[in-house]
């Protein structure tokens, strides 16, 4: 009867143990499971938009939400959180990104494992939730934006697999070694087992500064080696000449 008992004793003990280690720790913390995941603007199947620009390994690394009235008819219109999760990274960081918002979220996958994701919603006009906050699924974390008008309003949406990325690309492969296609997986990860209570998951994994993020999310690989140099430096793209103008209009290219 002692090893029941022992065993039975130390399972709830080695949860506290754990607990207040996670708890302690600045980098960790304990979220509930999602238990779907569903598009990022509209309704759960993004009713209303649709994708504009989708996902192309060493090309675009996510997918351009637009709504169908096209222009800017969307702008202000609000962002979704497309599962729980946390916010482990709300910047304004300028250049081609703009207002960025990160979550990262835990789920059950399909093989029983429990792994973790980051979604990436790039571009807005406001950030409306907080690093460390938890949100559910379906909750407004932004608002649409176009970058200060370098852009026509669209959604900038993109799923990680390596939790390093956030918004650093230059350090990381282009494919699907680091990146999901976003539909492709909301759309194999609608329904999941959730979970009543919170399973841990790390905060600090971003290696870079804001300042470093100097791919902006567009297909840079049609671009010459001179105008990524440009953009780099914060300027924008008029035709073929890089021009640096803070009210100039650019297409998604």
């Amino acid at each position: 009867m002692r090893r029941p008992l022992a065993l039975f004793l130390s399972l709830p003990l080695a949860v506290f143990v754990f607990a207040l280690m996670a708890v302690g720790s600045p980098g960790t913390a304990f979220i509930k499971l999602a238990d779907g995941f569903e598009y990022p603007v509209g309704t759960s199947h993004g009713e209303g938009y649709h994708v504009a620009r989708g996902f192309r390994p060493n090309g675009h690394l996510g997918e351009d939400w637009n709504g169908n009235g096209g222009g800017d008819t969307d702008l202000g219109d609000p962002i979704h959180a497309t599962a729980n999760g946390i916010v482990v990274f709300a910047k304004d960081v300028r250049l081609g990104w703009g207002n960025v918002v990160i979550l990262r979220h835990n789920y059950r996958d399909h093989d029983g494992l429990i792994k973790t994701v980051d979604s990436l919603y790039g571009h807005l006009q406001a950030i409306l939730v907080n690093e460390g906050q938890q949100v559910q699924t379906g909750e407004i974390i932004g608002k649409m934006g176009n970058n200060r008008g370098m852009y026509d309003a669209h959604l900038h949406f993109e799923m990680h697999k390596n939790l390093n990325v956030g918004i650093d690309r230059s350090s990381f492969a282009r494919d699907f070694s680091v990146y999901f296609d976003p539909r492709q997986f909301i759309d194999s990860h609608r329904n999941l087992t959730g979970s009543i209570g919170g399973y841990p998951v790390v905060m600090n994994t971003f290696n870079a500064n804001p300042e470093r993020a100097l791919y902006s999310p567009v297909d840079d690989s049609t671009l010459s080696t001179r105008e990524v140099l440009a953009l780099r430096a914060g300027f924008t793209r008029a035709g073929t000449t890089p021009v640096k103008h803070s009210n100039w209009r650019v297409s998604r290219y």
